[in-house]
């Protein structure tokens, strides 16, 4: 196995779920690698989501961490740009992704398109 693929193998992240900006500070003080941040909009994913953060949520989020932040809840190829441009270093998608009668493939690709 190459050193890349040695590497690849012992990489790992992980993150903490947040809501709040005070969720934000505590999850900036511990050890996570990341810092999930939403829902940015509205989702039908989770029937028990929490409130709507927008992208003022974002931009709050950002002030207050310089880890890497991952943006979830209603994120579409229309407005993923906005989120990162809030602040967000990138975004987590689910019903966007399999969107009907779209292969996972094309939206994905649409995702990087819009995400560059």
């Amino acid at each position: 196995m190459s050193v890349r693929g040695i590497c690849h193998l012992r990489t790992r992240w992980v993150g903490v779920s947040t809501h709040t900006d005070e969720q934000v500070r505590v999850g900036d003080a511990s050890c996570a690698d990341y810092i999930a941040v939403g829902p940015v909009f509205a989702t039908g994913t989770k029937l028990d989501a929490a409130s709507v953060v927008g992208l003022e949520g974002v931009r709050r989020a950002r002030a207050l961490t310089t880890k890497p932040i991952v943006a979830i809840g209603g994120i579409t190829r229309r407005n993923a740009r906005s989120v990162i441009e809030a602040g967000a270093d990138s975004v987590a998608v689910i019903s966007a992704l399999i969107a009907e009668g779209e292969s996972v493939e094309k939206v994905a690709r649409d995702f990087l398109d819009v995400l560059r």
